[in-house]
């Protein structure tokens, strides 16, 4: 095997380890890839040191993501990598941050800087988007995905420095999971003393959101989901009351419940569920001149609701997706401040080597997981 020195006096294999998607819902394969021979200006190298698994990455090995995903692909959009490589003009960070080899970083989906939606500062719609961990692996870098020793981190992503308080595990959530909770938080507007939030799902994003809602000074939050143990973290982040689907799986009781509850509806009501039919019962839960703020759905799945309702509570419905690099920034400031408020760490659920992929797959489908992580460099 032959190596290469690039801009470090570390010397580097010419490949490295991969979990390779070449059919939905197949088994997923450890393969040796090819590392780029050089790194362009603006580009970056970086060994990746943690990539936790987002309901996302099952979505798209399923095939039943709502984004067009072409084969073969390297899963994993939930990263944190060391810089090994840094090629010219890349030795700051998209918020002024310096960045040296053995720096750790976040880095963002690739956004064109020219379409519309970038001029109009969305990036996350960016028309010509390339991401992570959706991308295919024919094209050359190759490494456009988190579960692989080595990903390449291209001149159109952002990147910010990870805070050296932040652990590997962390930081790696605050790159899908934290980031897009914070964007949709932003989305929501303001939370007030006298309002009240409903959320629904008690998985990664909805357990972040109970936390950041309740911080915010929400006047009571109510978290809906499953099971049990999701719950009681969902507590554990803030939540006043929890409303179980198992204990409650009547719809009709549910948002009884929450009527209950606040006096009518809610004010905010924020879906991170991903379950389609949690549309039409969050539309029932909000409040008239309520907000409904609508995360989760990126599946294909559809579902039946009544417009009407939107038209006689004068509901306000937000979409919120991804998020650019300042979202990034501002989740691993928020891991930093509010680590003696929330307990994040009890969201990471097991630690994981590359080569079992397939029984992290099979695990976070059968919610044994919350947020579950891959150690790319270590093996069993």
């Amino acid at each position: 095997m032959t190596a290469f020195t690039v801009n470090s006096d570390r010397t580097l294999p010419d490949h490295t380890r991969a979990a390779v998607v070449r059919a939905f819902g197949e088994p997923i394969t450890i393969e040796e890839v090819a590392l780029p021979p050089t790194v362009e200006a603006g580009g970056l190298l970086v060994e990746v040191v943690a990539c936790s698994l987002c309901g996302t990455d099952v979505h798209c090995w399923e095939g039943s993501l709502a984004i067009k995903v072409e084969l073969p692909l390297i899963l994993g959009h939930e990263m944190v990598g060391r810089i090994v490589a840094i090629g010219a003009g890349a030795d700051v960070d998209s918020v002024g941050q310096p960045l040296a080899v053995g720096d750790r970083i976040l880095w963002s989906h690739v956004f064109c800087g020219r379409c519309e939606m970038c001029a109009r500062k969305h990036p996350a719609l960016c028309r010509n988007r390339i991401a992570y961990g959706q991308d295919t692996m024919t094209n050359w870098p190759h490494l456009l995905g988190g579960f692989a020793g080595h990903a390449y981190v291209l001149p159109g992503a952002g990147r910010v420095r990870v805070p050296d308080a932040v652990s590997d595990d962390l930081a790696s959530m605050a790159s899908c999971a934290l980031r897009s909770v914070v964007n949709a938080v932003e989305q929501a507007g303001r939370i007030g003393p006298e309002q009240t939030v409903v959320v629904q799902g008690a998985g990664p994003l909805g357990i972040l959101a109970t936390g950041l809602f309740a911080q915010a000074g929400a006047a009571r939050v109510i978290t809906v989901g499953a099971p049990a143990a999701r719950l009681e973290l969902a507590g554990a982040f803030g939540a006043d009351e929890v409303i179980s689907l198992e204990e409650v799986p009547d719809p009709a009781d549910r948002i009884a419940r929450v009527r209950e509850a606040t006096g009518g509806g809610a004010d905010l009501t924020a879906e991170f569920s991903g379950h389609p039919a949690a549309f039409a019962e969050g539309v029932e839960m909000a409040a008239p001149l309520g907000r409904y703020l609508v995360v989760g759905q990126l599946g294909a799945g559809t579902t039946a609701v009544a417009p009407g309702t939107i038209t006689k509570k004068n509901l306000t419905v937000i979409g919120s997706f991804s998020g650019d690099i300042s979202h990034y920034h501002k989740a691993l400031t928020i891991l930093e401040r509010y680590a003696d408020r929330l307990p994040f760490d009890r969201l990471i659920s097991g630690r994981y080597p590359l080569d079992q992929v397939n029984t992290v797959i099979e695990r976070m489908q059968s919610f044994r997981e919350i947020k579950p992580v891959l150690l790319p460099g270590v093996t069993s």
